[in-house]
């Protein structure tokens, strides 16, 4: 009795296995060798992105500021005005004399000024009210007085306040409109910051956007500032008024503080347009990736030759 015959069966199954196992371990040794060749790049990207994370909380602490009445928000505002004292040209009759002159008038001891709304309140009980807040809100002094004084009541304001009015209104809305930008654009480039460790490229379009960042929230710092220190001037300058100005120190530190490390931020991310390398950069055989680049090469030819 004749046995069949078996045909041989091929052995190119384990031969495959072989390959692919050898394939995997060759990019696994890409990838690590990819991170040790960015690991520097990576390390300044989380530099950056903590540096926009702390402008973030910061900015974010400017547009609250002064709209709660809790102990960090309450005393977070540009300026603050004192009446206390304020001088009297003529009273109404017949009103009895408050804790305070100001109180006497029918007005607030004091009054504090936000980006969104301001405050009111008496020296002996604190805060008693804050406007609702507002994007359009710009603090005007002469109205706010005026609605508040009693019948009969006046006193007398400085013109350099009536002349620096409209000047005002024009700063609180562009100081307004670009913190909340550099919010937004701090808040998109924390985000995206991660693109930039993959090619150089994107760091010209990062770059640019961390450049306006930085520009306008180091502007609406100035204009926040000298909109404090030309009150300051203004009412100070006047001792017969008997109204005092103050500077909300945390706020333009809040502001400032913010505004520092936005500019670390653009100079770090502008940088990286130049320097550091990338993952572009290593699989293309640039700054130290011939390894990567030779090894994606002969990857590519195999392939080429086995479709052939």
């Amino acid at each position: 009795m004749r046995l069949p015959r078996f045909r041989n069966r091929s052995n190119a199954s384990p031969d495959i296995e072989s390959k692919d196992e050898s394939e995997n371990q060759e990019d696994v040794a890409n990838e690590e060798r990819l991170k040790r060749g960015t690991k520097t790049r990576r390390t300044t990207l989380a530099v950056v992105a903590f540096f926009y994370l702390v402008a973030i909380i910061f900015l974010i602490l400017v547009e609250i500021g002064n709209t709660r009445r809790n102990a960090i928000l309450k005393e977070s505002y540009l300026f603050k005005l004192d009446l206390t004292n304020v001088l009297a040209t003529s009273a109404p009759s017949g009103v009895s004399l408050q804790n305070s002159i100001a109180r006497t008038l029918g007005l607030h001891d004091f009054y504090q000024v936000g980006l969104w709304n301001y405050c009111e309140g008496y020296n002996d009980e604190g805060i008693t009210s804050c406007s609702k807040p507002n994007a359009s809100f710009w603090f005007n002094p002469v109205s706010i007085i005026l609605n508040e004084l009693l019948s009969g009541a006046s006193i007398a304001l400085p013109s350099e306040v009536n002349d620096i009015l409209t000047i005002l209104r024009i700063a609180f809305h562009i100081m307004f409109a670009f913190f909340l930008g550099g919010l937004i654009l701090d808040v998109f480039l924390l985000v995206s910051s991660p693109l930039v460790l993959y090619s150089r490229w994107w760091s010209l379009p990062a770059g640019l956007l961390s450049g306006i960042a930085a520009l306008i929230v180091v502007v609406a710092a100035i204009l926040g500032t000298v909109i404090s220190y030309v009150f300051q001037a203004a009412l100070n300058s006047q001792p017969d008024l008997g109204v005092q100005a103050s500077i909300g120190t945390r706020m333009l530190a809040f502001v400032w503080t913010a505004a520092g490390f936005n500019l670390l931020a653009f100079i770090i991310h502008a940088g990286l347009g130049c320097c550091c390398t990338s993952r572009r950069d290593m699989r293309t055989g640039r700054k130290g990736g011939r390894e990567v680049h030779e090894v994606h090469e002969v990857r590519e030819f195999g392939e080429v030759t086995r479709l052939a």
